[in-house]
């Protein structure tokens, strides 16, 4: 599988990278925008996703009345009053360096991606509606920086289109199954159209970009190899937007990236016991031991042989069947684990 770099954070499958996407969160004010940072920061995030909007060349007059399921005001309002202006997304941005955070954000319009370019950011994501915008992909990729592609609301053969886009562009790239829905009921996750993604464009990256109401779905996600797991982020779920329902807070947030840490580790492996095991072996497993005084020629019973803790008898367990019928060659006291002297024909 192809592997990039966003600064120095590489996106493979060696430890999934969690994105926090702050978005709009921050309802347009920069000092909750730089609150949210350090909340992710604080909870160990190494960048923070933001939405770069410059309304008038993002939407036509129409979006006035295109009201989205989740908000009672039109989509037009809803960015006009979420979005900074570019002295305060540069402010933004960085704030987050400064924290030692890469920013990233998703460009809504060429003049929201001339903006990003223009403050030098190391990558893109690119939103499920600006996926299919091949002429606004193509703008972004003629940038040649890494580009994170969400696929809501797509199928195969338009995400096969978009793909052609960044090849010929030749930009490293990661594609990120989506569910528009917020907040996404359990059922509407799909994590086996992640797979098909994954079956599709085995050398590219794939992961789940989540808008349900938990980790639970980023915990699978990675558990069946998301490469990077994306989840809204607030600093605390309190607060009022149309994102907040499906945001992650902080102890979640960490909750993620311990998960991208130790989930990897779990992969692999074959069923056998571990060396380190030996000590439980020890005091789980049973051995073969008397019950019952036994002479001398006494012939091994159900009724003078059973099997007990520990397992540091000479016998195992699953030899049992094969002793019984046998006799003694000594006086065995009860309680005595046997060993293969003390068994005849």
């Amino acid at each position: 599988m192809r592997e990039f770099y966003i600064g120095d954070i590489c996106v493979s499958q060696k430890r999934p990278l969690v994105i926090p996407e702050i978005g709009i969160n921050h309802n347009g004010s920069l000092a909750v925008a730089k609150e949210m940072a350090l909340a992710a920061k604080n909870a160990g995030a190494r960048l923070i996703k933001h939405q770069t909007h410059i309304v008038e060349d993002e939407m036509s007059g129409s979006a006035k009345s295109v009201i989205p399921g989740n908000a009672t005001i039109s989509i037009y309002e809803i960015m006009d009053k979420a979005a900074l202006s570019y002295e305060e997304e540069l402010e933004f941005k960085r704030y987050v360096e400064s924290l030692g955070m890469a920013f990233i954000s998703t460009p809504f319009s060429r003049a929201a991606a001339d903006r990003l370019e223009a403050f030098g950011v190391k990558a893109y994501k690119i939103g499920s509606g600006e996926m299919n915008n091949y002429p606004l992909l193509d703008h972004v990729a003629s940038f040649g920086k890494p580009m994170i592609v969400s696929t809501g609301m797509n199928n195969l053969a338009a995400i096969e289109k978009a793909v052609a886009v960044l090849e010929k562009r030749r930009v490293p790239y990661a594609l990120l199954h989506t569910t528009n829905l917020y907040p996404t009921k359990p059922h509407q996750i799909r994590l086996g159209a992640m797979q098909e993604m994954m079956k599709a464009f085995p050398d590219i990256p794939v992961g789940l970009s989540d808008h349900s109401l938990n980790n639970n779905a980023c915990l699978a996600a990675m558990a069946l190899g998301a490469t990077v797991v994306e989840r809204h982020f607030t600093d605390s779920k309190t607060r009022i937007g149309p994102d907040i329902v499906c945001s992650m807070d902080p102890p979640e947030l960490s909750e993620l990236l311990l998960a991208a840490q130790e989930i990897p580790q779990m992969f692999g492996g074959h069923k056998h016991a571990l060396p380190e095991e030996q000590g439980t072996i020890d005091f789980a497993f049973a051995t073969v031991v008397t019950i019952k005084p036994i002479k001398k020629g006494d012939v091994f019973t159900k009724e003078n042989l059973w099997v007990k803790r520990p397992g540091t008898g000479s016998i195992p367990a699953e030899h049992y069947e094969s002793i019984l019928g046998k006799v003694a060659t000594a006086d065995i006291d009860a309680d005595v684990h046997l060993t293969e002297e003390m068994i005849g024909a």
